[in-house]
């Protein structure tokens, strides 16, 4: 069944929800604090292994070099410049708002935060976009399903201390997927090993200014660097490398 992949992911990450959010009951403020920091630790790590595995390599007699800044450098710039001009962090937060407002969370002072958070750290990444492609082409699920128990984990460990706006993660993740899994035919000849590789740095470094957020509160307005994901792949297409 073309789609079942993403179906799946969007149950996980809903089911993540509903557990962090009834194992978040049981927690003091002091051990949801602590939990929240121990997440933001982890995203940071996650976005760095990601980030210096595109970064780093072996050279001729086993030295380790680094590169691809230019292309980070290009790739955030322009995304962010973008981002900015769109302004889709302020779309993101009006969007949080609305939901919270339907699903009768006023009172939830952290649930557009949870969104925010969840929504970028589980859609942005290769896998989501591999996963999708080889659902709509081969209706291979494997890659998704996989990326599912990684995202309950995720989800449940914010849901935890951010409440329920993290399981409305689920939505944007839905629409994402949905739409490269239906347009999979025309996207995959443009996702190249080349054009993979850099969207999985950039979305890496993305996570790890997650991580920062986590860590030392909202300081990087992340959704405006969302473009950078696009502007990444695109770049794998220019006749000098980057």
């Amino acid at each position: 069944m073309i789609g079942l992949g993403t179906i799946v992911n969007v149950a996980a990450i809903i089911a993540g929800g509903v557990c962090g959010m009834l194992f978040g009951r049981l927690m003091t403020p002091r051990l949801q604090e602590s939990l929240n920091m121990a997440c933001g630790v982890c995203v940071l790590f996650l976005g760095s292994a990601g980030a210096m595995q595109g970064m780093l390599s072996v050279a001729e007699g086993g030295a380790l070099v680094s590169g691809a800044s230019l292309l980070i450098i290009v790739s955030i710039v322009l995304g962010t410049l973008v981002g900015e001009i769109i302004d889709i962090d302020r779309w993101v937060n009006r969007l949080g708002a609305w939901l919270k407002m339907k699903s009768g969370s006023s009172n939830d002072a952290s649930f557009v935060e949870g969104f925010v958070t969840a929504s970028i750290t589980v859609c942005v990444g290769a896998m989501a976009v591999v996963g999708s492609i080889q659902d709509g082409v081969y209706g291979d699920h494997s890659t998704l399903f996989a990326k599912a128990i990684l995202d309950f984990i995720i989800v449940m460990c914010f849901s935890c201390t951010l409440g329920k706006g993290c399981a409305f993660s689920a939505l944007p993740v839905g629409l994402f997927q949905g739409s490269i899994t239906a347009l999979a035919v025309l996207i995959a000849p443009l996702m190249t090993d080349a054009a993979l590789a850099n969207l999985s740095l950039v979305g890496s470094i993305l996570i790890f200014c997650v991580g920062v957020n986590l860590v030392w509160g909202p300081r990087i307005r992340v959704a405006n660097m969302l473009p950078a994901v696009l502007v990444a792949p695109l770049l794998a297409f220019l006749p000098i490398a980057l």
